[in-house]
């Protein structure tokens, strides 16, 4: 991809939403988005965050979980915080961009209180849809947010 939208999503831990989005980015507007994504806490890549991501045919297990100092040297058009603790922890951004918060329900923390992968996975993929949903209206999402 060259020359396209610079998005970062930064989540807190850098391990599924922040993760799904990036995938989502570059599954479906790979022509128009250059994606990134990074942490303010990495902790790995959710492996039921890749479950799921692969479930509707998108890797994202090569992708790996990093901090936010990792890519502040890139220069981003927008950052799409998805967490309160990743919009309170960088309020201001190295490198600019437009800030912009969607948030989205922490899946981890969400399925913490169930016993079963499946309704774990039920979680994961609530998740991960309203990801798509919210990915498949950029750019002009972020386009509006900044007009705005």
């Amino acid at each position: 991809m060259s020359e396209g939208v610079r998005v970062l999503f930064l989540c807190a831990a850098n391990a599924s939403r922040s993760q799904m989005a990036e995938g989502w980015a570059r599954y479906l507007k790979g022509d128009v988005i250059e994606a990134y994504s990074a942490g303010v806490d990495p902790r790995g890549v959710n492996p039921l965050a890749v479950k799921v991501m692969a479930e509707v045919g998108v890797d994202i297990s090569k992708q790996r979980s990093k901090h936010v100092n990792d890519v502040k040297g890139i220069p981003f058009d927008y950052v799409v915080t998805l967490c309160d603790q990743a919009q309170e922890a960088c309020p201001v951004f190295p490198g600019g961009g437009t800030r912009v918060h969607v948030g989205f329900d922490d899946p981890y923390t969400l399925a913490a209180g169930t016993q079963s992968e499946v309704e774990k996975l039920k979680v994961y993929r609530r998740v991960r849809d309203e990801i798509r949903d919210f990915v498949e209206s950029l750019p002009t999402a972020l386009e509006f947010a900044r007009g705005a």
